[in-house]
């Protein structure tokens, strides 16, 4: 941050509590992938707030205030958003403490306990919030998210052409999709994004929430960037929030557990294959670092999907016969780059 703008974000966390600008102490409490940045403010009285400051170029903060707004309402738990600034890209929000949900991940068993803590949380954000007043999650979206694979991942960064099944791949994952009832989408519902704060969990980076499928964010938490279920595990969960569902009207008899888990399956490939893509961009377009080295974990990810999905044969033989080798060939070649 420019000294220019941290003397406007303390200026601006000073008039909000009646402070002079010395009596402000923030100190740094992180960033995400995106362009924002995260301070936390000690207040006189020794009570804490977290300031974000997301630069109005780069990010626009109205959705996140908006929805922060309306899911509390709602009764969901997510950060209080105590002061706006949005011209600025100043946000005055709840300190939610410093211990996302994967810290408390330290074996197979608290991770399962864990995980069906935070699917109980999915289903209280689709009961309780409206899809209405989001953006739809339409094919057009999940098009455009698809295709940050063929040009971020095999274009761009291993340069390599799609195979021949790419386009039936990608109707089918969108034809899927769309097949599914339509909720409040968190839309990257990852440990990482859910804070532990009073033994409570917090949902944290919400800006991009859309209306779209009823397993999306289910997806993003059992196809995650912390565990690994196996074929076993990742049908129980699955099939215990299907049960859920069934039961408070979020699915009907119409849809069959076994179509269910069939759909589960294509949202988890067309993830993994988002998230290669995107993990891709942030390291070239971005200059990220960091997102290399996650690869693997969501090719095994994607690999897993494919492998319950037998109408999609083809493709999952390109990938373990092709796409593997390149990508671990060009992540070895990267991070040998890097360490000289």
């Amino acid at each position: 941050m420019s000294s220019l703008r941290m003397t406007a974000l303390t200026r601006w966390v000073a008039q909000q509590h009646g402070l002079d600008m010395d009596e402000i102490n923030l100190q740094e409490a992180g960033g995400d992938a995106s362009f924002r940045h995260y301070y936390r403010l000690t207040l006189p009285d020794g009570n804490t707030r977290i300031i974000m400051d997301a630069p109005p170029g780069q990010e626009d903060s109205t959705a996140f205030v908006n929805i922060a707004q309306q899911w509390q309402a709602g009764g969901l738990p997510v950060p209080h958003v105590f002061a706006s600034h949005l011209e600025e890209g100043f946000l005055l929000l709840e300190d939610l403490g410093d211990t996302p949900l994967q810290q408390r991940f330290k074996d197979s068993a608290s991770v399962h306990h864990h995980t069906h803590n935070a699917l109980a949380l999915i289903g209280e954000l689709q009961n309780r919030a409206s899809p209405e007043p989001l953006p739809r999650y339409d094919s057009d979206l999940l098009g455009r998210e698809l295709d940050l694979f063929p040009i971020w991942c095999l274009e761009r960064w291993l340069a390599m052409p799609a195979p021949s099944q790419w386009p039936a791949l990608r109707h089918a994952l969108i034809e899927q999709a769309l097949s599914q009832p339509v909720v409040s989408v968190h839309r990257d519902f990852d440990a990482m994004n859910l804070m532990v704060h009073h033994d409570k969990l917090y949902m944290i980076d919400f800006q991009d929430a859309v209306a779209g499928p009823l397993s999306y964010d289910m997806i993003s938490l059992l196809r995650g960037r912390y565990w690994r279920f196996n074929a076993e595990e990742f049908a129980a969960a699955v099939d215990a929030f299907y049960r859920r569902a069934r039961q408070d009207g979020r699915l009907t008899s119409r849809t069959r557990d076994v179509t269910f888990l069939g759909q589960c399956q294509a949202m988890a490939a067309q993830r993994s294959l988002k998230v290669l893509g995107i993990f891709c961009r942030l390291t070239l377009r971005d200059h990220k670092s960091g997102y290399l080295a996650r690869l693997p974990h969501f090719l095994d990810h994607l690999e897993d999907s494919l492998a319950a999905l037998p109408e999609h044969a083809g493709f999952a033989h390109w990938v373990s016969e092709q796409l593997r080798p390149a990508l671990v060939q060009r992540c070895v070649e990267a991070a040998s780059m890097e360490s000289t």
